[in-house]
């Protein structure tokens, strides 16, 4: 039986994928790498940010999420900050039928000079975390799409 963990995304298979590891015994996050060479833009008023692909996909129990968080050295060194602060990968985007629930990680570039990402570079940590519901929870939607699809 499957707990929780990483798999390559469907269109990744023949791709070199390196899945996430912990690098420490007491690490909670799992090192996250790019799937493929990307060139983040220097931020300009206006613009959206960088998705970039990981190539990868998550399964968990129903009351687990995982939580995208940046590496801590990627402000000061590369100007890359997160787009949305933390990332958050839902046990039902695993799957889905837009993209199969490819995580990507959405950067802004905060430096002056455009940044390159090389596939296999360390972007973010992935940790898994469980959640709590309200006593009076009564969600019972169904995914239907990918990235940002809440709501559609």
């Amino acid at each position: 039986m499957k707990v929780r963990g990483f798999e390559i995304a469907k269109g990744y298979e023949n791709e070199e994928i390196n899945l996430p590891v912990r690098k420490t015994k007491y690490s909670a996050g799992y090192d996250v790498e790019a799937a493929e060479d990307i060139v983040i833009p220097s931020f300009k008023k206006g613009m959206a940010p960088t998705l970039v692909k990981t190539g990868i996909k998550a399964y968990m129990q129903d009351d687990e999420v995982l939580m995208l968080y940046n590496r801590s050295s990627n402000p000061k060194k590369k100007g890359l900050i997160l787009a949305n602060s933390v990332g958050v990968v839902d046990k039902d985007y695993y799957g889905n039928p837009d993209n199969d629930g490819h995580i990507m990680f959405a950067f802004y570039n905060i430096k002056e000079e455009d940044v390159e990402i090389k596939k296999g570079e360390a972007i973010g940590q992935a940790v898994f975390q469980k959640y709590f519901v309200t006593d009076d929870d009564e969600a019972s939607g169904e995914r239907t799409g990918g990235f940002g699809s809440t709501n559609k």
